[in-house]
């Protein structure tokens, strides 16, 4: 069994770097398409993710904190990869969510936007990113102008699609926008 989900946790973690590295060539951040999530490989993240494997059908993260209270591989990997949120976040901070820069914006959208297609699979629809983040947002420990972003974006992407929606001129212009304000 732990075997079969070395293969299976490396096949959707490989599945998902694919299709967050396709999304960020569309929006310009090749280099970050190439490093994203490499910390998934560390053994503090790694054999959370194969003990708690969800057979693809969701995150390692979510079952082992449902088990434990917490996860061992998410404290790593938000405290390592910057297109998290909450690696930006510092309560006692004089700002406490401050404006992440526009690279690891685009990132968090390209691996939100995977991680969607790759847990949903077949059943995933242009619609499920604007669902899932409507219900998420209200505990997402971002900058309300940030939040405003990832509305705009996620309610274009569900009118419009990806390729549409998924473009550097485009978030470029909608991420000024929103830090403006």
């Amino acid at each position: 069994m732990v075997v079969k989900n070395i293969f299976k946790h490396i096949g959707v973690v490989l599945h998902h770097k694919w299709l967050v590295f396709k999304l960020c060539c569309k929006v310009g951040i090749i280099w970050r398409g190439l490093v994203h999530d490499l910390s998934k490989f560390s053994p503090s993240e790694f054999i959370p993710s194969v003990k708690y494997f969800a057979q693809g059908k969701g995150s390692p993260i979510t079952k082992e904190k449902s088990e434990k209270g917490y996860s061992q591989a998410w404290l790593h990997h938000k405290g390592r990869n910057r297109h998290h949120p909450e690696y930006w976040n510092d309560d006692v901070a004089p700002v406490p969510r401050p404006i992440m820069p526009f690279k690891y914006v685009c990132e968090m959208i390209c691996d939100q936007l995977s991680a969607g297609i790759v847990y949903e699979g077949k059943n995933w629809t242009q619609e499920h990113q604007l669902k899932y983040w409507t219900k998420q947002k209200q505990t997402c420990p971002l900058n309300p102008k940030l939040i405003k972003m990832l509305d705009i974006v996620y309610e274009q992407v569900a009118k419009e699609g990806i390729p549409k929606t998924l473009t550097k001129k485009n978030l470029k212009s909608i991420y000024d926008e929103c830090i403006k304000k």
